[in-house]
């Protein structure tokens, strides 16, 4: 069980990021939703309040395509909470045109990348903090088998003002959370925080819909023949954000509750450190 425990989860409105905010609460833990719209977080909220009778189940409305947003997330949790146990990243998009936020970058790498950099280092004292008193912390992130399509890091053209593929761009982010997931693993050595990442299964859950026309056709027809619920692909950022088997384990990728071995690009420490480093430069953001 999971009573005293502080879980914060990003995209947790819909889809398996609500699927485990509703599970964690459901085990006992203080819960803080994260996403966009005020008024769905407050329906989520709710939601989860009456189908778990936990009343610990608090809500953050941020944008997290903006470094704005993904601030104000960060600073509200530090405000209000005074121990944080576990971050779940878990927002992110794909986005069949390309889209520029609000600090001109490219939409897919600023909320399926960005996002998880700036929030995790921005709460990185209050969660060693909660180790060094809890005896340990985590961070889980979700990321994708996707990240198997991506090569590398296009470097020299990460707004791809050069050229677009959606799910080329999708997948490249999805392998960039499993580089700040293990390089952040290793800054993080003997803190008590720990950093892992995580594939959910191919999910049928309302991601993507955003963008329309051909591709919500195409994606529907997909999902009703191959897609897992969104309770089953729930379960591995449930386990990783709560489960006593994993205490200890950092810097590892998981797929059905798993430890399994990333791509080769995943697992390059040059690759790490340069997006890291390129990262902080982007967001000015204050890091370990």
């Amino acid at each position: 069980m999971l009573q005293g425990k502080t879980i914060a989860v990003t995209g947790a409105t819909n889809g398996i990021g609500e699927v485990a905010a509703r599970e964690l609460a459901r085990s006992g833990a203080e819960v803080i939703i994260i996403s966009r719209s005020e008024s769905k977080c407050a329906a989520t909220a709710a939601k989860i309040k009456s189908e778990t009778g936990s009343q610990l189940v608090s809500y953050i409305a941020a944008d997290l395509s903006t470094l704005d947003g993904m601030r104000y997330a960060a600073d509200t949790i530090r405000e209000r909470f005074p121990k944080l146990h576990v971050l779940l990243n878990n927002a992110g998009g794909l986005f069949t045109k390309r889209q520029v936020t609000a600090d001109g970058y490219e939409m897919t790498f600023a909320l399926n990348h960005l996002s998880y950099f700036v929030v995790t280092n921005a709460l990185l004292d209050l969660l060693k903090a909660t180790a060094a008193s809890d005896g340990e912390a985590r961070v889980v992130n979700v990321s994708s088998g996707a990240h198997y399509s991506a090569r590398g890091v296009n470097f020299d053209d990460l707004l791809r003002k050069q050229g677009y593929n959606a799910f080329g761009v999708y997948s490249e982010t999805k392998l960039m959370n499993i580089l700040f997931t293990n390089e952040l693993a290793r800054r993080l050595e003997g803190t008590g925080v720990t950093a892992n990442s995580l594939h959910p299964g191919f999910v049928r859950t309302g991601f993507g819909m955003n963008n329309g026309g051909w591709f919500v056709r195409l994606f529907g027809i997909v999902s009703q023949f191959a897609a897992i619920s969104p309770e089953e692909g729930a379960q591995t950022s449930i386990y990783l954000a709560s489960s006593p088997e994993v205490r200890g384990v950092t810097g590892q990728y998981f797929t059905n509750k798993q430890i399994k071995t990333p791509s080769a690009a995943a697992r390059d420490s040059y690759l790490q450190e340069k997006l890291w480093r390129v990262s902080e430069e982007l967001t000015a953001a204050r890091v370990v």
